[in-house]
């Protein structure tokens, strides 16, 4: 069986193509320039840019299971080709269709829970790998600047959201359900930064912003001012889905989630000084630094 994952290059996507391959299935990435794209061993690039369904043509030729995202990769702006991607889907013969909640409502959501498919919402919290963003002044001075420390996340390793989608493009079962995924803990903005300093083997102090320091920074640095309002929202007052941990990860795949620990460990070299390579950006898909608007499947 072929499984299509679309936002194959993205953090959740990347992860969505290792764990269908530690499967063992045949997986199909869609890439707009495959030429540039890197993918593990076995995996068939293919080009193709859901803001355009007749591109997909031969990407869902023989495919049964197909991963989808709701915003454009390029812009970042929704999807309204919902419709036709699950149209020619369901020509195609394409019997599950998962797709990565983008923090609320979406037409592509929309298409793929009216399609008629076995469709999954996958419905990711604050993905670990936000704390990146904390990678250039760690490793510049060893220092975390945050406003409301105190706030509890329980963020998720981007391999169990891989993991979920995996499974559901995989198993019977999983047809209609909406899949809140937590990390196994709710962290403090202390605990994040003192994993991280385990991690690198070396200490990073932590700088309490106060609220007005925290938006004097972030206008600085060219935040758009919905974003800043949506950080202050979840920051001063993280919805319970944001900071409530539940087993959803044990539960589909029968593997208990990963913790931060595990993946500030993984992730050390970016936060160390003589760090080999660049320091990724902004994850894409992932909510803004802060937890998602994520509802209660």
């Amino acid at each position: 069986m072929t499984i299509l994952v679309t936002g194959a290059t993205g953090t959740v996507g990347r992860r969505v193509v290792e764990q269908l391959l530690e499967r063992g299935e045949h997986v199909r990435a869609l890439t707009r320039d495959p030429a540039r794209a890197e993918f593990p061993a076995g995996v068939e690039a293919v080009r193709g840019d859901l803001a355009d369904p007749a591109s997909l043509e031969g990407a869902l030729e023989g495919v049964t299971g197909l991963h989808l995202i709701t915003f454009d990769g390029g812009l970042f702006a929704p999807l309204a080709t919902g419709e036709e991607i699950l149209e020619r889907a369901r020509a195609a013969g394409v019997r599950r269709v998962t797709v990565l909640n983008g923090g609320g409502d979406t037409p592509m959501e929309t298409a793929v829970r009216a399609s008629g498919l076995a469709w999954t919402v996958v419905m990711p919290v604050e993905f670990m790998a936000n704390a990146l963003e904390w990678a250039p002044g760690i490793k510049a001075e060893g220092v975390v600047r945050e406003p409301f420390v105190d706030r509890l996340s329980a963020m998720v390793h981007e391999s169990d959201i891989g993991a979920v989608a995996a499974t559901a493009l995989t198993e019977d079962g999983h047809g209609g359900q909406v899949y809140l995924i937590t990390g196994p803990q709710a962290l403090t903005v202390g605990d994040k930064v003192a994993a991280v300093a385990a991690a690198r083997g070396r200490a990073v102090e932590l700088v309490e912003l106060s609220e007005e320091e925290a938006l004097a920074d972030w206008r600085a640095k060219g935040m758009p001012e919905d974003v800043i309002a949506f950080l202050i929202e979840v920051y001063r007052d993280t919805p319970p889905e944001g900071k409530t941990v539940i087993d959803t990860v044990e539960k589909v795949t029968g593997r208990q989630a990963r913790t931060f620990a595990q993946w500030a460990e993984e992730n050390a070299e970016f936060f160390r000084p003589s760090g080999a390579g660049g320091v990724p950006g902004r994850p894409r898909g992932a909510p803004p630094r802060g937890a998602s608007r994520a509802r209660s499947p």
